[in-house]
């Protein structure tokens, strides 16, 4: 096996070009390695050391977050908590604090888990992945970059350097909760993301649902209450909605049907809680923890 580290994009673009993988935390990959499921590429490119990707600014239309940004910083940035809130509560729930604090928003979403918790929030928050290659940089939805478990449209040569994200309107908020067992070191059995944006009067004005852990990928609800108030007519239609779009499948942590209906109930949760949000309502980081969903311990 042969090990290199990057100190530029370019550097990381001519090792995938020549064969090698990227890591950055490894917390996918070598845990992967460890337990059996897949071995080590023979090609490793290291690019943690690349400030390029490690930045999260906020700009006149929305914000980019470099591919290196840790979980830990996604979960305690006051622009990612303000703003958008869904991505922070996800990124609170990633594992263990080590995790947290090597693993990266980049490596979550590339490494294409159908039960990762960031990639919820990034499709209700119509986020897009900036990819990187010889051939030059295209910019790709992310509803757009899962292709199945684990795997991606992007090619092998290619490098996520960065995640963007629009300002949202105005009375606007988003939510991410999961069903979990215990607290820490847990994978979601269902997890479930609303962005919602409000009328004046209070009514829906947009709404984006998406799960995870319950289908081959991460995917939406498809469903219009636009216009409609959320009341407990119209969540209880987004958890019907849900639990009746959802695709999952039966393993060691749960059941089709039981997740069927947890997912139900957690899109319900998510969208009551963007909903507060969004009338001003201040819901700390994560949802779990602050309405006490979940596990206690």
């Amino acid at each position: 096996m042969s090990f290199s580290i990057a100190r530029s994009i370019d550097d990381a673009v001519a090792a995938l070009a020549d064969g090698a993988r990227p890591v950055a935390g490894g917390s996918d990959l070598v845990v992967s390695a460890r337990h059996g499921a897949q071995p080590l590429p023979e090609k490793l490119v290291a690019i943690d050391r690349i400030r390029e990707l490690q930045t999260l600014a906020m700009g006149d239309t929305g914000c980019r977050i470099g591919a290196g940004v840790t979980h830990a910083q996604l979960m305690t940035d006051p622009v990612i908590v303000e703003t958008y809130p869904a991505l922070a509560d996800a990124a609170a729930l990633v594992g263990s604090p080590s995790t947290r604090n090597v693993g990266t928003l980049g490596g979550n979403i590339m490494n294409g888990s159908p039960a990762m918790d960031t990639g919820a929030p990034l499709l209700v928050l119509d986020a897009v992945v900036e990819l990187q290659s010889h051939a030059g940089a295209r910019d790709l939805p992310i509803g757009e970059l899962w292709s199945g478990p684990g795997t991606t449209t992007a090619t092998p040569a290619e490098l996520c350097t960065a995640i963007k994200l629009s300002t949202p309107p105005a009375r606007s908020s988003s939510a991410y909760v999961r069903l979990e067992y215990r607290r820490a070191m847990e994978i979601a059995v269902a997890g479930a993301a609303a962005a919602v944006s409000l009328n004046a009067d209070g009514t829906i004005a947009s709404l984006n649902i998406a799960m995870a852990a319950v289908a081959p990928t991460i995917m939406s609800v498809v469903l219009d209450v636009t216009g409609r108030p959320p009341d407990d007519v119209t969540l209880a239609l987004i958890a019907e909605s849900a639990s009746a779009q959802s695709a999952p499948i039966s393993d060691l942590r749960a059941s089709d049907t039981y997740r069927r209906h947890t997912i139900g109930v957690m899109a319900k949760r998510a969208v009551d809680a963007a909903v507060r949000r969004a009338n001003g309502e201040l819901i700390a980081v994560p949802v779990n923890r602050s309405l006490g969903i979940g596990a206690s311990s």
